[in-house]
């Protein structure tokens, strides 16, 4: 165990966790919901710190982030534990377990390792993915404070439902950030997610005044978050509160976990959701988890010309020079841009 930050203690032996929007309030000997915190004897501690369960060499667009150092590779790692319970979870096998009261298990590594991991494999950033980063916060933080005095960006990708404090206290060590917004209904996030959306939509509007680079992916799952209606209030929510400038990535449902008896999402509702976005006045919209590479292509806002080509889930070429577009000369939104 290591001692965990973001709590305080409440006056019966109990804990407050701040940490992420559940603000769960723990007994003594007991867990919170994420499975990895626990209090021992009025004390909050992390069993997730020192346990990297799962590390990979990505491209930074598996992330996916397509205007973050686009063509570059990232040194990517989770733990288990997530503190939301999404039924078509992807990495249910490493989010999920110590939600079920299962041993949260994983190779025992340093803050220190990892940033040497990441400088020796030639990555240009350390994303903390695969499970929720959130619940390992600690982990993540002292990560991050290596990595940028090695010279190496931090990426996020996470669920979005981290307390105000979390967000804060990553201020200067998250340089970009993935977030799932994964519907517009609050009875879906409760329902399917065991979570709460308005936290959720909160936190973009407070990750966007942080300054760290923003993008947004939605799961599009048949008959459950994928109606025109829905999908028009969520681009609108893009354009009005992040901005137009916000590259929202669409993606592919395929059953899994508790939901294997649903259906893929069909083509045409991914073709409908990318109308939708453009319509709303998003200038980047991308459809993922399908073999379209028209559709992970990056058009200059200004005069439609392809800046970007991706195949697979890497740069193929690029169009653009000091980060403008070479037809028009207008600025493509994004960091760290060929």
């Amino acid at each position: 165990m290591h001692p965990a930050r973001l709590w305080k203690k409440l006056p019966d032996g109990r804990v407050s966790c701040r940490l992420c929007a559940h603000f769960c309030r723990i007994a003594d000997g007991a867990h919170g919901l994420c499975g990895v915190r626990v209090n021992k004897a009025g004390a909050l501690f992390t069993l997730a710190y020192e346990r990297v369960a799962a590390a990979n060499l990505d491209p930074v667009e598996k992330k996916p982030l397509y205007h973050f150092q686009p063509g570059s590779r990232t040194f990517s790692f989770g733990t288990m534990g997530c503190n939301l319970s999404c039924a078509f979870c992807q990495n249910y096998s490493l989010s999920q377990p110590p939600r079920q009261g299962k041993a949260v298990t994983g190779e025992r590594v340093t803050p220190a390792d990892l940033v040497a991991a990441a400088k020796r494999s030639g990555a240009a950033s350390i994303s903390y993915t695969y499970s929720e980063p959130t619940v390992f916060f600690e982990l993540m933080a002292d990560t991050a404070a290596l990595a940028h005095e090695a010279g190496l960006n931090n990426i996020m990708v996470s669920n979005g439902f981290s307390s105000p404090a979390c967000l804060d206290a990553l201020d200067g060590l998250i340089d970009a950030a993935n977030i799932d917004l994964k519907a517009m209904d609050p009875v879906f996030y409760e329902q399917v997610c065991g979570a709460k959306l308005a936290p959720v939509l909160k936190n973009l509007v407070h990750i966007r005044r942080l300054g760290w680079w923003l993008e947004v992916t939605t799961l599009l799952i048949p008959g459950r978050n994928d109606d025109d209606a829905q999908l028009m209030r969520l681009a609108q929510f893009l354009v009005n509160e992040l901005g137009a400038d916000t590259p929202w990535h669409i993606s592919r449902f395929h059953p899994d976990f508790a939901m294997r008896d649903a259906r893929p999402t069909p083509p045409e509702r991914l073709e409908r959701a990318y109308a939708i976005g453009r319509e709303a006045g998003l200038r980047y919209v991308y459809v993922g988890n399908v073999h379209d590479d028209r559709r992970n292509a990056t058009l200059c806002p200004s005069c439609g010309a392809v800046v970007l080509t991706r195949a697979g889930m890497g740069l193929a070429a690029s169009h653009m020079h000091g980060g403008a577009c070479d037809a028009c000369g207008a600025t493509i939104a994004g960091r760290g841009l060929p």
